[in-house]
């Protein structure tokens, strides 16, 4: 049996992830946002409502930035700012029903994509791919703190 040393799998790893996300944002196009504001918008629909500054940190930009990303989300009728349940100062960004039909439409093209690539396996071929789903998620999955 062939040893494999965990650098070199995560290298082999981080290189296919790599071309694989870049192929599958190809599909984005369609999508007529661009790459920042899907993105964002993508966060509000799966983790919101958030406020500003919880999106921004979640995307990994300052405030200032990610305001103007949700006013054009928000301008394309994508999300719209609702009061803040508990604090009367702050406002959360939530996705409206076309932001999220937005996202559905974009992540299956994406989807699509990466399905059309994979048609020709055969099932054990499918079944190790998902059993690496599998354990990637387990390993990189955000669990909230206890």
């Amino acid at each position: 049996m062939q040893e494999h040393k965990t650098e070199d799998v995560a290298d082999r790893l981080h290189s296919a992830s790599i071309h694989l996300l870049r192929r599958a944002a190809e599909e984005d196009r369609g999508a007529s946002l661009s790459r920042a504001r899907l993105s964002a918008l993508s966060v509000v629909v799966f983790r919101g409502p958030l406020t500003l500054g919880e999106l921004a940190a979640a995307e990994a930009v300052r405030s200032a930035t990610m305001s103007g990303i949700v006013n054009g989300l928000e301008r394309d009728g994508l999300v719209h700012r609702r009061p803040h349940g508990t604090d009367r100062r702050a406002v959360q960004v939530e996705a409206t029903a076309a932001g999220r039909r937005l996202l559905e439409r974009a992540r299956t093209r994406r989807i699509a994509l990466v399905a059309s690539k994979l048609g020709d396996l055969s099932q054990s071929e499918l079944g190790v791919l998902r059993r690496a789903a599998d354990l990637l998620e387990e390993r990189f999955r955000l669990r909230p703190q206890a």
